[in-house]
């Protein structure tokens, strides 16, 4: 298994709908590892935007395309992945500390983004360079 493997984990929930419609339902510490403190969305994006290009320090995410698509490239320092998410059942759990970007957002995408904390824009590193000292120094600190 990878660093990034321990770092990301792609889920899926179980549709519990019936004749009346699809339901799906993500609980936070049940279906995903943490309490759910805050909940955004993304959606009239489109195909040449990229959102996100940042890493945070504390937070937690679960990001999922509730409508359409999108790609989400992940990257620790070492090494990257593209992920598509393009089912409202499906979800990408980030732990902190990797670099996400969001991109390639069909015109009906609507990316909904669970936290584990709130906003608070001191955690978040949005230089690339920056971020990649950043997780030098950690490996570092962690040896």
């Amino acid at each position: 298994m990878s660093k990034l493997d321990e770092q990301i984990k792609l889920l899926e929930w179980e549709d519990l709908g019936d004749e009346r419609g699809n339901l799906v339902v993500v609980e936070g510490n049940m279906d995903i590892p943490f309490e759910i403190k805050r909940v955004f969305y993304i959606y009239g994006s489109d195909d040449t935007v990229v959102r996100g290009q940042h890493a945070n320090m504390r937070s937690e995410f679960v990001m999922i395309n509730v409508c359409g698509t999108s790609r989400v490239k992940v990257d620790n320092g070492e090494e990257s992945r593209t992920i598509e998410l393009n089912r409202p059942r499906m979800g990408l759990y980030l732990k902190n500390n990797v670099w996400k970007d969001m991109y390639d957002f069909s015109p009906d995408s609507i990316l909904l983004v669970l936290s584990s904390e709130h906003y608070d824009n001191a955690e978040y590193i949005r230089d690339y360079q920056e971020y990649l000292n950043y997780m030098k120094s950690m490996k570092e600190t962690a040896k």
